[in-house]
């Protein structure tokens, strides 16, 4: 890459976990680049997809692929389905939290996938009605997260049992925890059918907005420096090893995207607005995106300590088999 990405420190943790892993053959590559390709990208209508959002409604991700790739966006509402998804073959790329990056990992004994990169640190949050003032108030209560397994449905439960509170994947246990899609847990959580929700932007900043809540743990609180991976990267290492120079473009199309948000934060705030209302149907405000962009880090950095952690807690919580991350990551052409 052209620019240093993330420190030494990082790199050489990177390195522990596997970074090597992997292998991306180049003559299989160069054939193939020669040929019509279609890259299949997986992202979420969130903005701490910001980078997938920017990258796709401002041209970014085409320009830098080039005119032999076509860009096919999907968007998902949640991890688990994104892997699924990766598994059936249905998706080449997505850009996903480190919970079913780990889960996808460990499911396929470390064949299927490789993070490549990073894209988005913080921006998630358990948001609660006004009349719960601690988390001794949580007992009894219902609080959503947006699917079974995903980042911060381990955060929350993780947390959750931390404060010693005993919950189950049944939605039951001292605080019920209920699945659902965020945009359902904006219309929930305004019909007063939950008490909370642990969700990513911008769906925090709108329960606070539009539903009257108010932020008991910002998550960014609870990892040393306030830096945690949110979303990264992740190919197939099929994809990889049969074109390991479209992925090459795809990270330079990656780090430009970031420049973008960094440099051109107004414009940048219309590209995801633009981008979540085509990929969700919903219209959002900008003014709502440059608020939710306050607890996020953009950045390239995998930030790889704490996806190891987050593994660690969604095995501790029996959502998640004994965690060998050993090839996980390929930062090779990062």
């Amino acid at each position: 890459m052209r620019r240093p990405c993330f420190p030494l420190a990082v790199g050489l943790l990177a390195l522990l976990l596997g970074a090597c892993g992997g292998s991306a053959a180049g003559e299989q590559g160069k054939r193939a680049a020669a040929e019509p390709l279609t890259l299949r990208l997986g992202f979420f209508p969130n903005i701490t997809h910001a980078p997938a959002l920017v990258g796709l409604e401002a041209g970014i991700l085409a320009r830098a692929l080039g005119g032999g790739v076509t860009l096919k966006p999907m968007a998902f509402n949640a991890g688990p389905a994104a892997v699924e998804a990766l598994f059936s073959d249905a998706l080449d790329v997505a850009y996903i939290g480190p919970n079913p990056t780990v889960n996808a990992f460990v499911r396929s004994k470390g064949v299927a996938v490789r993070v490549i990169a990073g894209a988005t640190s913080g921006g998630a949050a358990l948001v609660v009605r006004p009349e719960i003032a601690s988390v001794e108030d949580l007992r009894g209560k219902k609080v959503a997260s947006p699917q079974l397994g995903n980042t911060q449905d381990v955060a929350l439960r993780w947390w959750l049992k931390q404060q010693g509170y005993k919950t189950d994947t049944a939605g039951g246990g001292d605080v019920k925890i209920l699945p659902q899609e965020n945009s359902q847990t904006l219309d929930t959580f305004k019909a007063g059918k939950i008490d909370g929700a642990w969700v990513p932007e911008p769906w925090a900043t709108r329960l606070v907005e539009e539903g009257g809540g108010r932020i008991l743990v910002d998550e960014r609180d609870l990892w040393p420096g306030r830096r945690f991976v949110t979303t990264d990267l992740v190919v197939t290492t099929k994809f990889l090893r049969a074109h390991p120079d479209i992925v090459e473009r795809l990270i330079e199309g990656l780090a430009d995207s970031i420049d973008h948000l960094a440099n051109n934060p107004d414009e940048a705030a219309k590209d995801v607005a633009a981008g979540i209302e085509k990929a969700s149907g919903k219209a959002i405000p900008v003014e709502l995106v440059t608020k939710s962009f306050k607890s996020i880090t953009f950045t390239l950095d995998p930030i790889a300590a704490s996806l190891k952690t987050a593994a660690e807690h969604a095995r501790a919580l029996g959502l998640l088999d004994a965690v060998d991350l050993d090839g996980i990551y390929d930062l090779r052409i990062l």
